[in-house]
């Protein structure tokens, strides 16, 4: 070997030396680079309603459900050089399976048009943080999908299934413990083979006579003679004098031997479904594609048995023509697995080729007819906030979450809140949340607030976050407070008119919270009596109605006041003529329904009172924050709702008495009450249809339709002006239905998630179409100064308990009873 040829030995050496080192870097630097750019994804995670209205449901088959599947995968294949990848897991310490798409964040936008255009009631949310199946002390198993024959040759296609072939995949991860965890991973790319070309070649030899066998093998060669064609391409521009490299790309197809006889020609008959079937693989965009199954569990058998019944799920789709093959790995094969996994990398060793179609099958986006055991679903459909909503307002509603946006809801004016806001829903639903938040914005505003609250929690979480200013505004009622009482009288009265309503309100108090059979027109016409004449000199209460039947000088005493010619002839003739049996049954009759209050010690100091502790008119008039605590645990439910009838009344008597004061100068006042049916009668028409003028704006909450008689039902559904329903039972939904289709149907009312609800809301004076709305997180404030703001009302709106007693014994002179 002379000097030449040795240096250019050397420099062939160096420069081989100098390509390898520069291959591999660039391998380096191109993982590391796809890895960045696999960072650089948006996870969502993709719910869709499981149900459909039946209607609906019986005009679609379950191909017409998956389809739609199909063309979202055909417009995936135009975002070239793009991988997408879809998973389905029951990640570990969850019990439920959920849908999740991770796409370059370049594209989430058109990801996100995309799904919403094929699937409008869709739900994306966007999962800030990734999901994991996997703990350290787990064992782990997996294996990817490969095709047992060319990919040419077609899966199952969903069209002809009569159940949803995601089932059984479901069926499989809903067995999955809370401790375990696994996942099926897709990730798919647009080929860049050019599939359909060389199909048209196998279907093209299938019809000269070749077999299936030949065809194929000579399409398979034939893309690895572009292949290397490719690659020879490259090498000789780098060493152009070497000739060999050419034969990589020599290869011709199946040997003269492989060559059938012209006799053989004329004898073989074409397989007609066979090129049918290739036919319909190539006519399709067609994908390459990774499939990986993964599977964490506490034993290596118990993965391994998880991971055959995930494998078992993909046999369905076998055909005569093709099926998946399931490829184990083990070793530090599944740890490069695990990693692939983890950082959704695509390897070249795990492609399939799959057209559209057949993809949808595999996977897609559960349907109606998908068994939805553990299955995360959207439960309500989502639905488009009206485009009047305003951007301000007078209080925040809530907030809407309607694709990725969230929008905050305002009442807008003062006029649409006068026209009253109805809330029905299950209990634990979100109602107090709702409410209070409400309240609490109303009292940091200013304005002139009262609540009736039957538990007391919505009244405890509201005294913590009054502002100091408003300290002195707060009036707070507590029955059950035994030794700083509050005075309530329901006979109190100013005007003509205000006798002839306490009286008519009382009785049909006695009517709500006694049965019908034991309140009839005796002993209305008795009672009625009774409290018209203790009400003359304006000194009588409800304890004094046992005493006035039984005690003549006590009775002649109230005469001395009563003008009203009818209720002297009642006294003086009709009751002193009823006698023997017949005055006996009629006192039993009557004191037994008013002697269950008189006897209870707390609720005699509070109706005995002559005089109220606080004036209703006075307290809407100024503004103030009027809290009634009728915790039914503390104050028992009959005297709970004794109380509270008699306060929904004098609030109303109350609002109307303002007809003196000039419209212009009445001020709002927001009544809340929580379990209204209970404090209501069915003069709650009147209010809801009359008391905006007054400017009483009352916003009324309970659980369940039926608690309402039929008379207020229809108050509320004629003169309310924003309804919204949390989630409802089966029957409350039939009714509320019709109030807001068509955008939402009774299966949208029942399957609402806590702390969401469906709202028609009042939008300067016109009621919007119903849309979805989520309750704002409530607020409260420093529980140490809840002390403080009772000691201060207390102060002023109670006396002590031995004060009262006394009192009424002596107005009473109960000890002679």
């Amino acid at each position: 070997m002379n000097l030449s040829s040795f240096i250019v030995y050397l420099f062939f050496l160096f420069f081989i030396f100098f390509c390898i080192s520069f291959f591999l870097y660039f391998l380096k630097e191109k993982r590391k680079k796809k890895i960045f750019s696999l960072l650089d994804t948006t996870l969502f995670l993709v719910r869709m309603p499981h149900y459909e209205e039946e209607q609906e449901k019986q005009k679609k088959e379950i191909k017409d459900y998956i389809s739609v599947m199909e063309q979202f995968y055909s417009s995936l294949f135009y975002l070239k050089e793009r991988k997408l990848i879809l998973e389905v897991a029951s990640q570990r310490g969850k019990e439920d399976i959920r849908f999740y798409v991770a796409v370059p964040t370049i594209l989430a936008s058109t990801f996100e048009n995309m799904v919403y255009g094929l699937f409008p009631h869709a739900s994306l949310e966007v999962v800030p943080e990734d999901y994991t199946i996997f703990e350290k002390k787990g064992e782990v198993a997996g294996s990817y999908l490969q095709l047992k024959t060319s990919f040419f040759l077609p899966l199952a296609s969903y069209t002809n299934f009569r159940e949803d072939p995601l089932n059984i995949l479901i069926n499989a991860l809903s067995f999955i413990r809370p401790e375990e965890g696994a996942a099926v991973q897709l990730i798919l790319q647009p080929s860049k083979k050019d599939v359909k070309k060389t199909g048209e070649k196998v279907i093209f030899d299938l019809n000269e006579g070749k077999t299936l066998k030949a065809a194929l093998f000579s399409a398979r060669e034939d893309l690895k003679a572009r292949f290397l064609k490719t690659i020879n391409a490259v090498f000789n521009e780098i060493f152009e004098g070497i000739k060999e490299l050419s034969k990589l790309s020599s290869h011709q197809g199946p040997s003269a031997a492989q060559k059938p006889s012209q006799e053989e020609l004329k004898k073989r008959k074409v397989d007609e479904l066979t090129l049918e079937a290739i036919r319909s693989k190539i006519k399709k965009s067609v994908f390459e594609v990774n499939i990986r199954l993964l599977v964490m569990a506490q034993n290596k058998e118990r993965a391994n048995e998880i991971l055959s019944k995930l494998e078992i799920s993909f046999k369905q789709f076998e055909t005569p023509f093709n099926t998946f093959t399931f490829k184990r790995v083990a070793g530090l094969k599944l740890e490069n697995f695990i990693y692939n996994f983890s950082f959704r990398i695509y390897n070249k060793e795990e492609e399939v080729v799959l057209n559209a179609e057949e993809l949808a099958g595999i996977f897609h986006f559960p349907i109606p007819q998908t068994k939805a055991f553990g299955l995360q679903t959207v439960k309500t459909k989502e639905i488009p906030p009206p485009i009047e909503l305003p951007e301000g307002g007078e209080i925040v509603i809530g907030k809407v979450l309607y694709r990725q946006k969230e929008i905050p809801v305002f009442f807008k004016t003062v006029q649409d809140r006068r026209r009253h806001f109805y809330i029905i829903g299950q209990t634990g639903t979100g109602k107090s949340s709702l409410l209070h938040e409400l309240i609490r914005q109303d009292i940091e505003k200013g304005k002139g607030v009262g609540v009736i609250d039957p538990h007391g929690d919505l009244i405890e979480g509201i005294l913590t976050t009054i502002p100091t200013s408003r300290y002195d505004d707060v009036v707070l009622f507590e029955p059950f407070d035994r030794e700083n009482v509050s005075g309530l009288n329901m006979l109190e009265w100013d005007t003509p008119e205000e006798k002839d309503f306490a009286v008519s309100e009382m009785i049909m108090i006695f009517h709500k919270l006694f049965p019908p059979e034991i309140i009839g027109p005796m002993f209305e016409h008795y009672m009625r009596n009774a409290m018209l004449a203790l009400m003359s000199d304006k000194l009588g209460t409800l304890v004094d109605v046992p005493r006035i039947f039984v005690d003549e000088d006590f009775l002649e005493w109230k005469l001395r006041s009563v003008d009203d010619p009818l209720v002297r002839n009642f006294w003086l003739k009709e009751w002193r003529q009823t006698v023997g049996q017949t005055r006996s049954d009629m006192l039993g009759y009557v004191v037994s329904k008013v002697g269950r209050f008189v006897e209870n010690a707390m609720m005699r100091n509070i109706i005995g009172q002559s005089r109220s502790s606080f004036d209703l008119r006075k307290i809407m008039n100024e503004g103030k924050i009027f809290l009634a605590n009728l915790s039914k645990g503390q104050t028992g439910e009959l005297n709970s709702s004794l109380l509270g009838l008699i306060l929904v009344s004098k609030m109303q008597m109350a609002a109307m008495s303002r007809a003196s004061i000039p419209e212009e100068m009445r001020k709002d006042f927001y009544l809340y009450i929580d379990e209204f049916q209970n404090f209501t009668t069915d003069s709650v028409a009147t209010i809801l249809s009359e008391a905006r003028k007054y400017r009483l704006n009352l916003t009324l909450a309970h659980q369940y339709i039926p608690q309402l008689p039929d008379e207020i039902k229809n108050a509320v559904v004629g003169n309310v002006g924003t309804f919204a329903s949390f989630r409802v039972g089966a029957a409350d939904a039939e009714f509320l239905e019709k109030i807001f289709q068509p955008e939402f149907s009774k299966l949208d009312l029942v399957n609402l998630d806590n702390f969401n609800l469906v709202i028609k809301i009042m939008i300067d004076g016109k009621i919007s179409s119903p849309f979805k709305l989520k309750t704002i997180v409530p607020k409260f404030g420093n529980k140490e100064k809840v002390r403080t703001i009772k000691k201060i009302s207390k102060l002023k709106y109670t006396r002590e308990r031995s004060v009262v007693e006394e009192e009424i014994k002596e107005h009473s002179r109960l000890e002679e009873l």
